[in-house]
């Protein structure tokens, strides 16, 4: 790691991460983590200090179950302080960089308030989770100068980097039309009910919390902006659909029987996040899928117009019996398809496979290794553009405009369904949809 480059980069930025003294060494990057999870821990807590603890330095946590705080505190064996309160960690740490890894419908709390302490930005996907929350923190951006960083780790992956690309190059031609869809099987998708994610008020459904990598992908392939999208949703396999119910999987009274059935216990960062915080706020990890609360939807089609033309047939399964996803890539020069396996995968393959067929021509099979860990790779090659930033050569990393256009696809998707009408991205929000991103 290049610290050198990291400056130079950084201030071509405007960013300043670090406070560089004459004839001193730079001292390290100070960070504040909200939000102390199984994401936290897994993505930013325990790699960072593995690949960049000479540069960085947690210097804050806050959550607002603060048992699941020094449970994290504890497991990553840090020094830094557990705050009771959100205002007295910025007032008190003054950290260079926020990371925000909350419950989704709370980023935007979040991100605007750490910006107004002082801080730039790093949060999850989605950035937010509805159109207001959305303006909102694109103003506080523009009010006090601060910049973020929004980690869609999809970009960084080689299959998806290598789809790029090719479309760059001019492979197929000019797109016309895009055929995407994403199967999430019955563990990795049933997950997402059984957690916060199940209430709207909490992730805005999939097509934000989930979907927007999805659509975000979509928007840095395109290379265009989205203008109008509509779109179908429906829920009838989860929450009121299924047979067994109860609170939540421990003290079920199905559980040798139900399919569903998680065994928390046997995970222990989960059980050290928080089942042994329960205590704190009543959340449970291991949630009944069949609750019926639920109330986000499990079977999703989304039509998308882009700004250069390109039409885009989006659908999301949430109860497959694999997982991955297949998409299609129509130009005027031929057709690009792509697949991954991730779980249950529907054929043999060493690797993800991409093919090119062009029109009167051949077809041409590439294969790209996927047993890198975290995302395919892309984990890692995120917190290297995040933490030690370099030349960006492919367009992977993202800012809030990335962060708002992602999520707005999903939000006027949600909308859509709820109307029955299509809804125009640039009605959401001060973004007007653009022809071409960059």
């Amino acid at each position: 790691m290049n610290r050198r480059d990291f400056f130079v980069h950084s201030a071509a930025l405007g960013v300043a991460p670090f406070t560089l003294h004459q004839n001193q060494t730079p001292t390290k990057m100070k960070i504040a983590i909200v939000g102390t999870g199984v994401r936290a821990l897994g993505m930013w807590g325990r790699p960072v200090l593995a690949e960049f603890g000479d540069i960085v330095e947690f210097v804050g946590l806050y959550d607002i179950n603060e048992g699941r705080a020094h449970s994290f505190q504890k497991m990553l064996n840090l020094n830094c302080p557990v705050f009771k309160g959100f205002d007295q960690m910025m007032q008190q740490s003054k950290p260079d960089w926020l990371m925000v890894m909350t419950v989704d419908g709370t980023h935007h709390e979040f991100i605007i308030k750490g910006m107004e302490y002082g801080a730039n930005i790093i949060t999850e996907k989605p950035m937010t989770i509805d159109e207001e929350k959305c303006e909102a923190i694109l103003q506080a951006e523009k009010r006090t100068g601060k910049k973020i960083i929004v980690t869609f780790n999809y970009r960084y992956s080689p299959h998806r980097q290598k789809i790029w690309e090719l479309l760059q190059a001019d492979t197929i031609g000019k797109i016309t039309s895009v055929d995407f869809h994403w199967y999430l099987d019955v563990y990795h998708g049933a997950d997402y009910f059984r957690r916060w994610h199940r209430l709207r008020k909490n992730s805005g459904s999939l097509l934000v919390h989930k979907a927007t990598h999805h659509f975000d992908l979509l928007n840095w392939w395109i290379d265009s902006d989205p203008e109008e999208v509509s779109a179908l949703g429906g829920q009838e396999f989860y929450g009121k659909n299924g047979p067994y119910r109860n609170s939540h999987c421990r003290t079920c009274t199905h559980k040798t029987v139900c399919p569903f059935y998680f065994d928390v216990l046997k995970n222990t960062d989960y059980t050290e996040l928080y089942v042994k915080n329960e205590a704190y706020d009543g959340y449970t990890r291991d949630g009944c899928v069949f609750k019926e609360d639920v109330d986000i939807f499990d079977k999703m089609a989304v039509q998308i117009k882009y700004a250069n033309k390109v039409q885009v047939s989006y659908s999301l399964t949430t109860y497959s019996p694999y997982e991955g996803y297949r998409i299609s890539f129509n130009g005027t020069k031929g057709k690009l398809d792509a697949w991954i396996k991730e779980r249950q995968p529907w054929e043999e393959t060493e690797g993800d496979v991409i093919e090119i067929t062009t029109n009167f021509g051949k077809r041409e099979r590439i294969e790209i290794s996927n047993k890198e860990e975290g995302h395919g790779g892309g984990d890692e090659r995120l917190r290297k553009q995040v933490f030690s930033p370099g030349p960006d050569p492919f367009k992977q990393a993202a800012g809030s405009r990335d962060g708002a256009l992602s999520c707005l696809i999903g939000i006027a998707a949600r909308k859509s369904i709820d109307t029955g009408n299509p809804v125009a991205i640039g009605s959401l929000t001060s973004i007007k949809p653009e022809l071409k991103k960059r």
